[in-house]
């Protein structure tokens, strides 16, 4: 008979249900449920884990707080989407001085794929002679140009991207057509002028003060799997670091 274990019981010095949140994110990267679908209920996941349903309790009200399942009263725990607005809420931290957030609109500049420089291969992990495809693109509130940005993202991840229309919600495209989830950010911030190149595309003058944004995106795995930079301007904006 499979004994259930209680939620505070630890095996190997972690808390079960950690273990359990682990094994349940697993599933995720494996793709064993699609963003938007439905988890099984709390009583069948532990069942299947041989935990007891509040250790599955416990674990899922921590991949709630990280925003990677929704839990909606009365119907159950759901994979979370890369929606506009949970991508507002979570990941774009610009906001208007007067107004509330909006989600930006976004214009391709140029796309290329390329061998990744020294700096792309240390964040993104990637071997000598890996390649990159880099996409250059302004995004604009309320019709104005306020962020010129330029992503570099492993080519062996995203395969036929290069060749695909590019649409205003990236970590939509990456969870819908690679399954890949975009689960936490690591950002360093810095104030620099504008550069001539990032100057003409927002339409200030070089040296223009703005706000650098250097992003590393980690998979629920925590590999990484986007590079991010964003030259802002910040005159009518500023940075939110929590929304909730």
């Amino acid at each position: 008979m499979t004994r259930i274990l209680d939620q505070t019981e630890v095996l190997g010095f972690r808390p079960l249900y950690r273990q359990v949140r682990d094994r349940l994110i697993r599933n995720l990267v494996d793709g064993v449920w699609a963003p938007g679908e439905a988890l099984p209920s709390e009583m069948q996941l532990a069942a299947d884990l041989g935990v007891s349903q509040g250790t599955v309790r416990k674990a899922l009200d921590a991949m709630a707080a990280e925003n990677l399942v929704v839990r909606r009263q009365g119907r159950g725990t759901f994979v979370a989407r890369h929606d506009e607005e949970r991508i507002l809420f979570q990941f774009f931290k610009l906001v208007p001085d007067s107004g509330v957030p909006s989600f930006p609109d976004s214009r391709v500049l140029s796309l290329s794929q390329g061998r990744a420089d020294a700096n792309e291969r240390s964040l993104l992990a990637l071997t000598p002679g890996s390649k990159v495809i880099r996409i250059k693109r302004v995004r604009s509130i309320e019709d104005r140009p306020v962020i010129a940005e330029t992503i570099s993202l492993p080519a062996a991840l995203f395969p036929d991207l290069a060749g695909m229309a590019v649409p205003n919600n990236l970590y939509g495209l990456y969870a819908m057509h690679y399954g890949i989830t975009i689960a936490n950010t690591q950002e360093k911030l810095k104030a620099v002028g504008a550069s001539p190149d990032d100057a003409a595309i927002l339409g200030v003058t070089p040296g223009t003060p703005v706000l650098r944004i250097d992003r590393l995106a980690l998979a629920l795995d925590k590999t990484p799997v986007e590079r991010r930079l964003s030259i802002c301007l910040t005159q009518d904006l500023h940075y939110l670091s929590d929304l909730s």
